[in-house]
């Protein structure tokens, strides 16, 4: 039987590591090096380094397990176990020189979440959890916040920059969002998003035209520390729905998923 507490901690330090490569190059980044995988969606060297270095790290750990990774470094997939890997979300962020991005690593055994790890690069901050062992930055325990309603929340989301057939709909469900609630945030990395409403800082968390490698990691961190993740519909498909709500009560999921609802029908 895998010991998930004891490889959760193998990938902590494997996370830390790349992560520390990807802050010293983030100094002397060398613009003219980026590529663009399409409209405003940017990859540098440092992206495919840093999953490069991931992968070879995780293949050790795991060896029967296979991969669902951002820069196609490898994508083989395995029969019980996959790593699912951003090994860096906030691309944008991080070329432009704002310190918001972070590594996402998660772990799916057949259909469920079984390790979530996102690191904080620029805060040294990492956020590990283990499928029914809890939530953890660093060595201290997380919950989600206790706000008890929409109205007494922070929000976070993300903004298409590709794909806008859907963008005038987003933009109708923000609205509702920004007189409901305390405000609306956009990061620019959605894994920090999770791991941000993991440990309190926001009560909920949304975004559509999302990827599992974004969200994996951070909604394990989510539910081990109390809350709620669904997809727009309330559903259990949101690691490949490209869908993601999430919050820190059901009482608040509910306010959320009803503002959504009416702009955003099957």
């Amino acid at each position: 039987m895998t010991d998930f507490s004891a490889l959760r901690d193998q990938v902590v330090q494997l996370t830390k590591e790349v992560g520390k490569f990807i802050f010293n190059e983030a100094a002397n980044f060398d613009v003219s090096k980026l590529e663009h995988k399409g409209l405003n969606n940017l990859v540098s060297y440092v992206d495919k380094e840093a999953e490069q270095r991931l992968v070879a790290g995780l293949e050790k750990f795991l060896p029967e397990a296979g991969f669902i990774t951002e820069e196609e470094t490898k994508s083989e997939q395995g029969e019980e176990f996959n790593w699912i890997i951003d090994p860096l979300d906030g691309t944008t962020n991080f070329i432009h020189g704002l310190p918001v991005y972070s590594v996402s690593i998660a772990l799916m055994q057949h259909d469920e979440l079984v390790i979530g790890v996102v690191y904080d690069i620029t805060r040294d901050e990492c956020y590990h959890a283990v499928k029914g062992g809890g939530a953890y930055c660093n060595d201290k325990k997380i919950s989600v916040s206790g706000a008890p309603t929409l109205g007494d929340s922070l929000i976070a989301t993300g903004f298409p920059y590709y794909s806008f057939d859907l963008m005038q709909k987003y933009l109708q469900v923000m609205g509702s969002f920004m007189q409901s609630c305390h405000g609306v945030r956009r990061l620019g990395s959605a894994a920090l998003d999770l791991a941000y409403v993991a440990c309190g800082k926001f009560e909920g968390y949304f975004e559509f035209n999302i990827n599992s490698y974004d969200v994996a990691g951070g909604a394990l961190l989510v539910q081990e520390a109390g809350g709620q993740v669904t997809d727009f519909r309330g559903g259990k498909n949101f690691v490949f729905g490209r869908e993601i709500c999430v919050s820190n009560s059901p009482a608040v999921q509910q306010e959320m998923l009803k503002l959504i609802e009416p702009f955003w029908k099957a």
